[in-house]
């Protein structure tokens, strides 16, 4: 059995990732960590049939149980500290906090590969991790590229995790072509949208939106789009962080999106 615990556990996707460990045969929940659920049964505080494991305020404190694996899903304030927390005490990690910079992650390369243990990052929806291995592949072919990144009005992180994410593979594989370089813009160069990686990222944030994620290839005569919608529930994201958590023994650093375990024979 592999022992789970999640930080994050109340929330919109931790929440339905305590029901997926509940119900999976291979793994147990061992710990929730939930700050204002702290001392609740974490069925209970979920809506659901108690699950008889109490909801703790800090990560310290759940790992007085026996934890093979963590999955966080918070805040990026707090998915950094509890990431090399768990790192640090030879635990690997599903990180599926969004909001860390390439530097951010950088550093839990630095220390996963210190203390000899995994850490995988990325969306965990299986289209969206599709979505990301397609365009990688079509980058490969196609030098003129950009993203376009859409969620709610409140979502405080621009771009997405996703699109951040998406952006600096996408200029691993290749840098894409301007025929026209952004500091000769006319007008306000912010318009033509961030730089990451040397790919441009444009984020829109309106209500109605939830998260897209869209990755435009272009060349003479013709345009190839490649576009993720998440929908309005969580239940997507469980399935890919269940598998990352069965696999990631076989890890040592980060291993960045779900289609490296997908096509785990040609990308790790």
């Amino acid at each position: 059995m592999i022992n789970i615990c999640i930080s994050g556990a109340t929330g919109w996707t931790g929440a339905e990732l305590v029901r997926g460990v509940l119900a999976a045969t291979d793994m147990t929940l061992t710990g929730a960590v939930a700050r204002r659920a702290a001392g609740q049964d974490i069925g209970t505080a979920i809506g659901d049939e108690a699950a008889d494991v109490i909801v703790t305020p800090t990560l310290e404190q759940a790992f007085e149980q026996s934890c093979d694996v963590l999955i966080e899903y918070t805040h990026p304030d707090h998915g950094m500290a509890n990431t090399i927390f768990a790192i640090e005490r030879g635990v690997p990690v599903i990180l599926g906090t969004t909001g860390l910079t390439a530097a951010d992650i950088d550093r839990i390369d630095d220390a996963a590969r210190a203390s000899g243990v995994g850490v995988v990052t990325g969306n965990f929806a299986l289209c969206a991790a599709l979505a990301q291995h397609f365009s990688l592949f079509a980058a490969k072919y196609i030098e003129q590229f950009e993203i376009i990144d859409y969620a709610a009005s409140t979502k405080p992180d621009a771009p997405s995790g996703t699109a951040g994410e998406l952006a600096e593979l996408l200029g691993d594989v290749r840098k894409p072509k301007l025929d026209l370089p952004i500091d000769q813009t006319i007008g306000p160069q912010e318009i033509r949208g961030a730089t990451i990686n040397g790919v441009q990222v444009h984020s829109v944030r309106l209500p109605s939106y939830l998260l897209s994620v869209e990755s435009i290839f272009a060349q003479s005569g013709e345009r190839l789009v490649i576009r993720h919608e998440a929908g309005s529930s969580a239940v997507p994201y469980v399935f890919g962080t269940l598998l990352a958590a069965r696999r990631i023994g076989d890890i040592t650093g980060v291993v960045r999106g779900l289609d490296k375990l997908l096509f785990a024979e040609e990308s790790i």
